[in-house]
């Protein structure tokens, strides 16, 4: 397990370590139910420094890029970003990025453990263009505030100035000791929030400075785990979970913020375009909220019926706080995933009753927190 470089730093909070896909991740900090609290009411703060990044240089870094994710990178201004996949040849997914222009750059953040295979992939695709792709990882920790005072969180900063308003949008500081710094506008909860990219020898100093800052904001340093139930409500997919290698893009629902359909062409571009062209996908990603007062919640892989026939499989299942609902994301078929449609869900248990709902879940009803 590669260790976080805060390690030392969240043990003195402590943090409780757990793994993801053989990193270190902080789990939580001892009190779960109020780190949910600051992340749906307040504000928290999260070390995401695990999670992949890597940068484009070089005077071509922009026409390559672009020809191997779905969305349209020529079209971004300086300081913007945008969400996008990179697909293999058939239109499956290989991984979700999330992309940004710097000045000289191309900042490039992903899920963690597939950065030898987006170098690789890109590598390969130089042959006489003008690209370095490197790997910032030891170089550049990544933070993220989330929640609705994220904002005033990282005012309190006093760096950045005027915080962007716009998805992706990000603005930086420069300090002639600590380097650039940036803050990009990046809702991961169906909050506001924002994630911000520091130098590795400010890292430490930055983090302290967030969590008093959301102390101030009646918020906390807040784990992973919070963070993925926050995350869970919201409905965003999450590549490694509720979507993977077998799936395309406009089956996970990307297709609204990650696909371009009128730039030119990229790695598995012909069988996307065909099936806007043609029709739509025979799957989608949906919500089910389980309506039988069971107990038993779903795991990844329980099969969806529909008046007797297999129509789906479920990717993720949890109990939501916010909702205090059973709820699971699951890939339906077309014949029976408009919301409102009634399946059955075999667990291991037994089958449970649920309605296809439409995400994200936090829409079901007004969401309620319980007081700590």
């Amino acid at each position: 397990m590669q260790p976080l470089a805060l390690h030392e730093v969240h043990a003195a909070l402590g943090a409780r370590f757990v793994e993801d896909r053989g990193f270190e991740v902080v789990g939580d900090y001892g009190h779960p139910v109020e780190e949910q609290r600051a992340l749906r009411q307040t504000a928290g703060v999260i070390d995401l420094s695990f999670r992949g990044r890597l940068c484009l240089t070089g005077a071509d870094r922009v026409r390559l890029l672009n020809g191997q994710v779905t969305n349209d990178l020529k079209s971004l201004g300086e300081q913007s970003g945008c969400q996008a996949a990179f697909c293999g040849p058939k239109g499956r997914l290989v991984a979700e990025a999330h992309i940004y222009r710097l000045k000289e750059e191309l900042l490039v953040e992903f899920e963690p453990g597939l950065t030898t295979l987006l170098i690789e992939r890109l590598e390969h695709h130089i042959v006489a263009e003008d690209v370095q792709v490197v790997d910032v990882s030891p170089y550049y920790g990544l933070l993220s505030v989330q929640g609705p005072r994220s904002a005033q969180v990282i005012d309190r900063l006093g760096a950045f100035g005027e915080l962007p308003s716009v998805e992706h949008h990000f603005v930086s500081y420069s300090d002639p000791a600590l380097g650039d710094l940036y803050a990009m506008r990046r809702n991961r909860i169906g909050e506001i929030g924002f994630d911000l990219f520091i130098p590795t020898d400010a890292v430490s100093m930055v983090f302290d400075k967030l969590v008093t800052a959301a102390q101030v904001e009646d918020g906390r340093a807040v784990g992973f785990e919070a963070l993925e139930l926050a995350r869970f409500e919201a409905g965003i997919p999450r590549f490694g979970i509720e979507m993977n290698e077998t799936h395309l893009p406009p089956e996970t629902g990307l297709e609204r913020t990650a696909i371009s359909y009128t730039k030119g062409c990229y790695t598995g571009q012909e069988t996307i375009a065909r099936l806007r062209t043609y029709g739509q996908v025979t799957k989608a990603l949906r919500g089910l909220r389980m309506t039988d007062g069971g107990t038993e919640l779903p795991k990844a892989g329980d099969t969806v019926q529909w008046s007797g026939r297999n129509m789906g499989q479920v990717m993720s299942a949890r109990h939501s706080p916010t909702l205090n609902e059973d709820l699971a994301m699951a890939y339906v078929r077309k014949e029976c995933n408009a919301p409102g449609t009634e399946v059955t869900v075999l667990t291991a248990s037994g089958p449970r009753t649920a309605v296809v709902v439409p995400l994200p879940f936090v829409a079901i009803k007004p969401p309620e927190v319980p007081a700590v």
